[in-house]
């Protein structure tokens, strides 16, 4: 059972301080900043909104990374590496996840993949497809999933294949 403490985004991972370079974190404020303006509508958020749109445009060049502006992500995501990392729009991503560089979300005829909480995705995985990724799983280094992964499991290989979760469940 997933409790709203494992769900709540931890902001903490996407924190930037000022001065520090870090093309990672200044990419996904520019995505926050532009959903928020977008949510709060008026004059002066249109203006927010095209300044975090430009600013967009100069990060994701400096990352290579092609994660759309208005896509739906969870807080605390994590991308210490983001190049080459390609989100489709219509993507769903869960709160405090790790995706590393080179991962592919990809839109096929059944729809979009959906990450759960906590989701850990390797270098070079591509996900395609309408598939469900359960809370706390893991995707492998250049998997190539096309399949739903359940809760804990981690998927391998290419395509993908899922080893189930044999950790002990905590007892209270």
């Amino acid at each position: 059972m997933v409790t709203d403490a494992e769900t709540a985004p931890d902001w903490s991972r996407e924190h930037r301080p000022r001065g520090v370079w870090s093309p990672d974190r200044s990419l996904l404020k520019t995505i926050r900043d532009y959903q928020r303006h977008r949510a709060r509508g008026g004059p002066v958020s249109a203006i927010a909104r095209r300044w975090a749109v430009l600013r967009h445009r100069f990060w994701s060049a400096v990352t290579g990374a092609d994660i759309p502006i208005n896509a739906p992500i969870g807080g605390g995501l994590m991308i210490p590496h983001p190049n080459g990392i390609v989100i489709h729009p219509a993507s769903t991503i869960g709160p405090n996840c790790l995706i590393l560089q080179q991962v592919t979300l990809a839109r096929m005829i059944n729809g979009s993949p959906t990450l759960g909480a906590h989701v850990d995705i390797g270098a070079g995985a591509k996900l395609l497809g309408g598939i469900h990724i359960g809370d706390h799983a893991r995707i492998g280094a250049n998997a190539v999933v096309m399949q739903d992964v359940p809760a804990g499991a981690t998927a391998v290989g290419i395509p993908a294949r899922i080893i189930p979760d044999k950790r002990p469940v905590p007892r209270p």
